[in-house]
């Protein structure tokens, strides 16, 4: 059996997106583990599926694979490749377009390919619900890791992020730290590692470890939760730049119970068909 995929990235992101609504295919953890393989299947960080909603008010519904087979619930980079993934497979004509997520509704507004943007549901703080093993929410929390303690900010946007402020973020030891914050056992799920360098109030540098994926390019929902963690400290003010190893996002953020706004581009790289 053949699938058509396409290839595509955002701010280097890189993406394997699979139109579901007009081609049947079902996707496994070890399906997604050998088409996101680099050297054997396509390579990509994160499967991206456009399948039929399963609720009459929205367009689509979206689910993501990391590339170790996981299936997460949310990939804001992704986002803006799946707005303009249906729009030129003509999937939808609509420029503002509405997906269904398993924990909520993504709005995507769609004005070109280099600008995209995406409306999260409000960020979760609970620490029982991002979830997290604290009893009380906090703005910082303390977390042990071999011989040191790192104070990190720890939120949910769809998916766990840990933020982590660092004085320069070239030297951050996001290869080394990384992997450690993100299997810690106080993450029943794991966490995306986000390493943050404040520049100004409207501007931060930002790298981060994804759970399931390693350190990549850019992490839209990192970039999400960087900004929501600075502006809850009083570091960043409610609209802020984010440069990122791949390129810059747009995001905003009006403070508790608002949603989270990012604005950035979509790039496609090539189509294909593959064997399963």
């Amino acid at each position: 059996m053949f699938i058509r995929f396409t290839k595509m990235h955002g701010l280097g992101n890189d993406f394997v997106v699979i139109d579901c609504v007009s081609q049947a295919m079902q996707m496994t953890p070890s399906l997604a583990r050998k088409l996101a393989d680099r050297h054997r299947g396509i390579g990509c960080d994160q499967l991206l599926l456009v399948e039929p909603p399963t609720l009459p008010e929205v367009d689509f519904q979206y689910r993501i694979f990391n590339a170790d087979g996981g299936e997460v619930a949310q990939c804001g980079n992704g986002a803006r490749c799946f707005a303009k993934f249906v729009r030129d497979q003509k999937l939808t004509g609509k420029n503002n377009i509405t997906v269904q997520t398993s924990v909520g509704i993504l709005e995507l507004q769609y004005q070109s390919a280099e600008h995209i943007t995406v409306t999260n549901e409000a960020p979760i703080f609970t620490p029982k619900d991002i979830p997290f093993a604290r009893n009380n929410r906090e703005s910082l929390y303390s977390l042990p890791i071999e011989n040191n303690v790192y104070q990190l900010a720890v939120l949910s946007v769809g998916n766990p992020h840990a933020v982590l402020q660092v004085d320069n973020i070239d030297v951050a030891p996001v290869t080394e730290l990384g992997p450690k914050i993100e299997s810690h056992a106080d993450f029943p799920e794991n966490v995306n590692a986000g390493f943050m360098q404040v520049v100004s109030r409207t501007e931060i540098k930002l790298r981060v470890y994804e759970r399931g994926a390693g350190e990549t390019q850019a992490c839209g929902s990192g970039a999400c939760a960087a900004v929501i963690a600075g502006i809850q400290q009083d570091l960043l003010d409610s609209a802020v730049t984010v440069h990122l190893t791949g390129g810059r996002l747009n995001i905003s953020w009006q403070g508790e119970g608002q949603p989270v706004m990012m604005t950035g581009s979509a790039t496609t790289v090539f189509h294909g068909r593959i064997k399963i």
